[in-house]
């Protein structure tokens, strides 16, 4: 092989080991300082104001109105239970971002169905519980319910 040719193959395997190096901090990045969460507001260039929106009367709910925090590295927090539901895990997507090692990225989500609320589990690995025993889809709550994910347990109260 000629001198240039060794010199490219030499250059190109320098080049592909920093682009290797290069991954591999910014995956250890990622992992120390998390993943980075954008908030987009809206543009607020317009000269004229507009009106707030009119009140709805708000409907009375019935049943539990949020989620609280019993056992766990985040006790003491709440959540409210919305009609867009709440979606439980470790991502930072999820309405309640949970810091356990046992709970999935999607672990479970908590919607309403009528006047009822439901859980699914999102196929986590380690399980969703509800008063002890490991659920599926569509298992109602009520309020007093305790939910364990991984070493979080959470009671819809009302």
């Amino acid at each position: 092989m000629s001198e240039l040719t060794m010199t490219a193959i030499r250059l190109g395997l320098l080049a592909l080991l920093w682009a290797f190096i290069f991954s591999i901090v910014s995956v250890l990045r990622g992992d120390i300082y998390g993943t980075r969460v954008v908030t987009r507001t809206a543009d607020r260039r317009t000269t004229t104001p507009t009106p707030p929106p009119a009140r709805q009367p708000r409907a009375i709910r019935r049943g539990p109105t949020h989620l609280a925090i019993t056992e766990g590295s985040m006790r003491g927090s709440t959540v409210p239970l919305t009609d867009g539901g709440v979606l439980i895990g470790r991502n930072p997507e999820c309405t309640l971002v949970l810091s356990d090692d046992f709970a999935s990225g999607r672990h479970a989500r908590i919607y309403r169905d009528g006047d009822q609320w439901l859980i699914d589990d999102l196929g986590s690995t380690n399980g969703t519980y509800v008063g002890g025993e490991r659920i599926g889809e569509r298992v109602p709550l009520g309020e007093g319910s305790r939910i364990r994910i991984g070493q979080t347990v959470l009671e819809v109260r009302k």
